[in-house]
């Protein structure tokens, strides 16, 4: 990781709610595709060793991604992004919830609110997941999120990387 960008992650157990503020050397058009794209989420949202892999996805309000955690083993974790609302390149928020492999929602859920900035060449990624219940908080949290979520933006940061480098060598050509 970058040391130079910033990082945060801030749980806030009387609102149920974690904050996750994190920074990329990258510009936004980029970062915003990695997290609306299905091709590219696929290349960095599951912490190593685990892998992501999305089964359905329409990035629209009303849509949704229905993706598994695919461990090591074969095991699947799914889980169902139900998406609110879209702003092209500035904010989209979703409704979130663990499901078995037909969909089916393990309740309760969280909301998350994803909020993205650019300035001088460095994208802000603002994250704010409120959680429905104190127990699912403590059970993300428990989970190992924390240091999940830290493996998932790291491959973030790397995939970016490399994308940049891409665009550079092809508007060189």
């Amino acid at each position: 990781m970058n040391n130079d960008l910033l990082f945060d992650f801030i749980v806030d157990k009387p609102t149920k709610t974690v904050t996750i503020n994190r920074e990329f050397a990258a510009e936004l058009p980029l970062v915003w595709d990695a997290y609306t794209k299905q091709e590219l989420l696929d290349q960095w949202w599951a912490p190593k060793p685990f892998a992501s892999r999305t089964k359905a996805m329409d990035f629209s309000e009303g849509g949704r991604r229905f993706y598994a955690m695919v461990m090591p083993d074969g095991a699947e974790r799914w889980s169902v992004q139900k998406y609110k609302s879209i702003t092209p390149k500035s904010n989209f928020k979703f409704f979130n919830a663990f499901a078995d492999e037909n969909e089916n929602l393990e309740l309760p859920g969280s909301d998350w609110d994803l909020n993205f900035s650019e300035e001088d060449g460095k994208t802000k990624v603002s994250i704010s997941i409120y959680n429905e219940s104190l127990e699912r908080l403590e059970r993300m949290i428990e989970m190992g999120f924390k240091e999940g979520t830290s493996m998932q933006l790291n491959n973030l940061e790397d995939l970016l990387k490399k994308l940049s480098q891409a665009q550079k060598e092809e508007r060189k050509k």
